[in-house]
């Protein structure tokens, strides 16, 4: 069934603009409370990023969930994977986000956690959608939700993220510098690395409510790389707004992307008999993973573009480790959801183990050329149907038959369609890219 509100991460979009406003939280508060009361007794922990129309929509969906009968629990700024964490250990009947992730601050969304800390099976998202679409009402007076504030959510999520490595680890003598993103890891994640021994340089942690994602983070790395190089550090490592998403740089200076860390984790697991079953990339991973976990013996399939598709097929296999070149990194062995800071923990492990630096750790991962653009166009009709379009992507993929990959999708978070090629030789692969990139605008216009 198509959904009206949910996207592939929750309901996610322009503050201001529909559904992104104070009335639909308060009513998504109001199904949502509706809907999980159906389990029975019902508690919902509430969560944040930093920017500064969560505290407008954590009051609206306080509301509303109370309105339902709902008793509701603040955590205020934690990051997304903290708030699926603290679901499971306060046996909440689920657990609520309201974050845009790597947006800029003027974005906003909500994503939802069940009790077991993973995304809402399908009939309850489509029954809170069907519920958004009726009257709302109120209980009665006696049966309203009440709301308390959780005060050691920060220090219960900290110790979470340290049990993920063994009991007595020492990163002492690692230097680190942490980019928070000026988002929701700004507290917990230096405390989680300096409490295990590593001489931390924090920065973009000062959040302002605007400056969330702003030339920082996991999707602007150029800081974090000069300041790697002058503090003379062993890596750096790059959170996005709300830690669901991490990305590192080496001790030179490079960019050391999701597939990266992934096969750094994989190969780990696997030396170590730990891996079970194998590793699940996305449409976007690079070949070149997929051939560096062919020479390990380690089986590889591509889900959807998207964490929930990544995840759909590691429980559907009963494997424990996948993610996507974006960062986002699901260790099921430690936690139920992509949890940046976990992640980092799990890279740094397995350098520690085979007394590697990240620069060599990565260079069995031989990465093919791949070029992504991205392309704007207005919500209108679909650019990727166009029949130009259509064939274009055909010829091309006729023309690298055997030599790399083409790949055209919609983000399912931005009004973006993302351009990927993939091949042995970059200069054609750049030309192919971009032609069918500049295609996809004069269609979109």
């Amino acid at each position: 069934m198509t959904r009206k509100y949910f996207g592939t991460d929750g309901i996610r979009g322009r503050v201001g603009e529909y559904p992104i406003t104070p009335d639909f939280m308060l009513r998504l508060g109001w199904a949502a409370g509706m809907a999980f009361r159906k389990m029975g007794a019902c508690k919902v922990l509430v969560g944040k990023d930093t920017r500064i129309s969560g505290y407008m929509f954590e009051s609206a969906l306080e509301a509303g969930l109370t309105s339902a009968g709902a008793d509701v629990m603040l955590l205020g700024p934690m990051p997304t994977p903290a708030i699926a964490y603290l679901s499971r250990t306060f046996q909440a009947e689920a657990g609520i986000v309201i974050s845009a992730s790597h947006n800029p601050h003027d974005d906003n969304g909500i994503k939802f956690f069940s009790g077991k800390g993973t995304k809402l099976p399908d009939e309850l998202e489509l029954m809170i959608e069907e519920l958004l679409d009726t009257p709302m009402t109120v209980v009665e007076s006696s049966k309203i939700g009440k709301v308390s504030r959780i005060n050691d959510a920060s220090g219960r999520y900290i110790e979470f993220c340290k049990s993920s490595v063994p009991t007595g680890t020492n990163f002492s003598g690692l230097k680190i510098v942490l980019d928070c993103a000026h988002g929701a890891t700004y507290k917990v994640a230096p405390s989680v690395f300096r409490e295990l021994g590593a001489e931390v340089v924090v920065m973009s942690a000062q959040p302002n409510g605007l400056n969330i994602n702003e030339n920082c983070g996991s999707t602007h790395m150029g800081q974090l790389q000069a300041a790697v190089l002058a503090e003379h550090a062993d890596m750096g490592i790059a959170f996005d707004g709300d830690g669901d998403r991490v990305l590192m740089v080496d001790h030179t200076g490079a960019i050391v992307d999701g597939d990266d860390l992934l096969f750094i984790i994989a190969r780990d697991l696997h030396e170590h008999g730990k891996l079970q079953g194998g590793v699940v990339g996305t449409l976007m991973s690079n070949l070149g993973l997929e051939l560096a976990l062919k020479d390990l013996a380690i089986p590889f399939v591509r889900a959807n573009v998207g964490d929930r598709y990544v995840m759909a097929d590691l429980i559907e296999r009963n494997w424990l480790v996948g993610g996507e070149n974006s960062g986002h990194i699901v260790c099921f062995h430690h936690t139920t959801t992509g949890d940046a800071i976990i992640a980092a923990l799990q890279v740094l492990m397995a350098l520690k183990t085979r007394s590697e630096g990240l620069a060599q750790a990565r260079q069995a991962l031989r990465k093919c050329p791949q070029v992504l653009i991205n392309v704007r166009f207005g919500g209108g009709a679909n650019p990727l149907e166009h029949a130009s379009v259509k064939e274009a992507s055909e010829r091309v993929t006729k023309a690298m038959e055997g030599r790399g990959r083409v790949l055209l999708r919609k983000s399912g978070t931005e009004p973006l369609v993302r351009v990927m090629v993939e091949g042995e030789d970059e200069k054609q692969v750049r030309a192919y890219a971009e032609e069918l990139a500049k295609l996809v605008t004069e269609v979109s216009a």
